[in-house]
């Protein structure tokens, strides 16, 4: 199974909903020539979110061109009933809301139940605290840096507060889960975020519209 280790080296996860859906063939072989250590997928459903992105028809043909391991992200309503299909995909994460999961323990045993990695998500205005119970669960926590719904959004400047105590919280609990960001990464926000605790920085924005793609996750990486 897929192993989360960070290696000497910040971990990319460049986001999909930021790229050119009228040539994801291009964009797919750019992604498999780069140093990303995964693609992230957000799938939004317009109820948890207000916002529609992609659904299944999409997930399966990426799934088919990217080499990178798949790390999905559902900001939507009973993600719990998705777990098997995501599995299908060949997904390495699942990543469910904390807000969205009445019964988060048994959607993590599920979605590890699955052969997947399970990550957990905090909105911006939800405390880290209410991991205590789950932390040593899961495998990876991701926090919101911006409001879920929407790519290109200013940086919640918090975010780093929450990253420290994040990292206080796996420190003391001896978890191995990874931090992962999602939400206005980029130059002058992602330094600060590694230098919080950060493991995984997902670029949507920041990485499908630099004019150098490639050179833009190489530069996340070595952070």
């Amino acid at each position: 199974m897929f192993e989360l280790t960070k290696i000497m080296a910040t971990l990319v996860s460049p986001s999909l909903l930021a790229a050119d859906f009228l040539h994801l063939d291009s964009e797919m072989e750019m992604i498999n020539r780069s140093e990303a250590d995964w693609l992230h997928l957000d799938v939004m459903d317009g109820v948890f979110v207000p916002n529609i992105s992609f659904g299944f028809p999409v997930l399966e043909a990426v799934a088919k061109k990217c080499k990178k391991p798949l790390d999905v992200h559902y900001m939507i309503v009973h993600p719990e009933h998705y777990i098997q299909q995501t599995a299908k995909l060949g997904a390495m994460m699942m990543n469910v809301h904390l807000e969205a999961c009445t019964h988060l323990h048994r959607t993590v045993q599920e979605i590890h139940n699955a052969g997947m990695k399970a990550g957990v998500t905090l909105n911006p205005s939800t405390p880290v605290c209410l991991l205590e119970d789950i932390i040593n669960d899961v495998d990876m926590v991701l926090l919101m840096s911006v409001n879920p719904g929407f790519g290109g959004q200013t940086f919640i400047e918090n975010t780093i507060k929450k990253v420290r105590q994040l990292r206080q919280l796996i420190t003391e609990s001896g978890s191995k889960a990874l931090i992962e960001i999602d939400g206005g990464v980029q130059q002058e926000t992602a330094p600060r975020l590694v230098e919080a605790g950060a493991d995984v920085l997902v670029a949507g924005s920041y990485v499908f519209h630099s004019p150098t793609p490639e050179q833009t996750i190489h530069d996340l990486r070595i952070l």
